[in-house]
């Protein structure tokens, strides 16, 4: 089976842990998974956030590749408008030979109207600044002479894989999934539904259809002995979650699987976020053509004791059962 994992590194007080500590876990956590195969490893971004959402993915990046050899990595998403693209193309050449070819990258227009206040930049420039990003990196990835904003210039050294990272756009909007069509690799939409709109200009521009959406959605899954212990311990970091983004994304109305929710109870019932024994996993897993999961293991401000009894469960109870 498949599995991957993703951080944003939320740290609210009710986790009553150290950012430190947090990133130490983390770091710890990529290598164990490397070593058991894992495929895939996501970091994202947000910045200003009351309780220290990640907002430099690069660096995190670069040590995770640094105590890894196979696994692949993705920011999911970088929010372009908040980024010079020549030294973004710089650092991501860097990360590129330093990983020696394991990164990619998901770039977005950024949604939070508290994060352009805090940069000064306006939203409406989302679109053009997006634009510009792809481009430039694109064209920097070459490794040759190019023109930017009027003048010559060449991003060294070169990426380790030729034509650099592969460079995916994601957004809930009709408008950025064409224009993905149009200027990126592919699209990777935060809900499915937003997916037609790419697949249809796609076409449109005379290429190969790409199929249905290749994401599905989003929900969290924590193992746990006891499911309704786990949920327990677990509802007050799903809470936190859920709520903070559905705060951030209520703001234009969104196209998000991201809601506010009072009551844990409530939430449970919607099913994004779950907590299961090994044995309903395996069985869960056992029922679809490809099994693949992607963890989420310090969800909500989870403290890394938890986050690793979960992990531990999947190692030793659940993957097994698929050796």
């Amino acid at each position: 089976m498949l599995f991957g994992l993703r951080f944003d590194f939320r740290n609210p007080k009710l986790a009553g842990t150290s950012t430190a500590d947090r990133y130490a876990a983390a770091l710890e956590m990529v290598e164990w998974a490397d070593r058991l195969g894992c495929v895939t490893v996501a970091l994202q971004e947000h910045h200003g956030s009351a309780d220290g959402y990640l907002p430099s993915p690069l660096p995190m990046l670069a040590a995770m590749a640094a105590r890894t050899s196979n696994v692949r990595f993705t920011v999911a998403a970088l929010i372009a408008p908040f980024y010079d693209p020549l030294r973004l193309a710089e650092d991501m050449v860097v990360l590129d030979n330093l990983s020696r070819g394991r990164v990619d990258l998901i770039i977005a227009g950024g949604y939070v109207h508290e994060e352009f206040a805090m940069y000064g930049v306006p939203m409406k420039q989302r679109p053009a600044r997006v634009t510009e990003t792809i481009t430039t990196l694109k064209a920097a990835f070459t490794g040759e002479p190019f023109t930017y904003r009027g003048r010559i210039v060449q991003v060294t050294p070169a990426p380790f894989r030729p034509g650099g990272p592969s460079l995916f756009m994601g957004r809930s909007s009709e408008a950025a999934a064409r224009r993905a069509a149009r200027i990126a690799d592919g699209f990777i939409p935060p809900v499915p539904e937003i997916w037609e709109f790419y697949r249809d200009e796609v076409r449109k521009l005379g290429r190969s259809d790409p199929g249905p959406c290749p994401v599905g959605v989003n929900k969290t899954v924590v193992l746990a002995e006891d499911s309704d212990k786990g949920w327990e311990q677990m509802a007050p970091y799903f809470l936190h979650e859920t709520n903070a983004y559905g705060a951030w994304q209520a703001q234009d109305n969104l196209t998000a699987p991201y809601h506010t929710v009072t009551d844990a109870d409530v939430l449970r019932e919607t099913g994004q976020y779950r907590v299961l024994t090994p044995d309903q996993f395996v069985a869960e897993l056992r029922a679809v053509p490809v099994p693949f999961v992607q963890f989420h293991p310090l969800c909500g401000g989870i403290p890394p004791e938890l986050a690793w009894a979960s992990l531990k469960l999947f190692e030793h109870e659940v993957m097994p059962a698929f050796a």
